[in-house]
């Protein structure tokens, strides 16, 4: 049986949802298919109901790691849009134990390890995102 068939949502924990609403909605463009009692949103993505972004003041930017990423046809021009929109793109130095560079270029953009291009950003609670592309 396993998972591999059923639908998969993220769930971004934020600690204040009218700043998470103006970052998700204003600077990304994602629309919000509903809002739940505790003012939860739920993001479609693809024509789906595909990530929740929930009030949760505890726990809301403590992954290090990367929460989402969108699957692009061109990362380039999404970093100029969403740069355009207010968006700032990470910075990063490093190689990893396989030698493989994974620095970032001037706009964020850096290769990825399978081919293609990534680059990073975060939302205002430092929660971790990316988008992510073969161009």
């Amino acid at each position: 049986m396993g998972l591999s068939s059923n639908r998969l949502t993220a769930m971004i924990a934020v600690t204040d949802m009218t700043q998470a609403t103006e970052f998700y909605e204003g600077k990304l463009g994602l629309s919000a298919a509903r809002t739940g009692a505790d003012g939860s949103k739920v993001y479609t993505s693809d024509g789906r109901e595909s990530m929740i972004v929930y009030p949760s003041p505890d726990h809301a930017g403590s992954s290090t790691a990367t929460l989402v990423s969108w699957n692009v046809d061109d990362v380039e021009q999404t970093v100029d849009e969403l740069t355009s929109n207010g968006v700032t793109f990470e910075q990063y130095e490093g190689v990893l134990e396989s030698g493989f560079d994974y620095g970032t270029d001037e706009k964020g953009i850096s290769p990825r390890a399978g081919g293609g291009k990534v680059a990073w950003f975060k939302d205002p609670d430092g929660n971790i995102l990316s988008i992510e592309g073969d161009h």
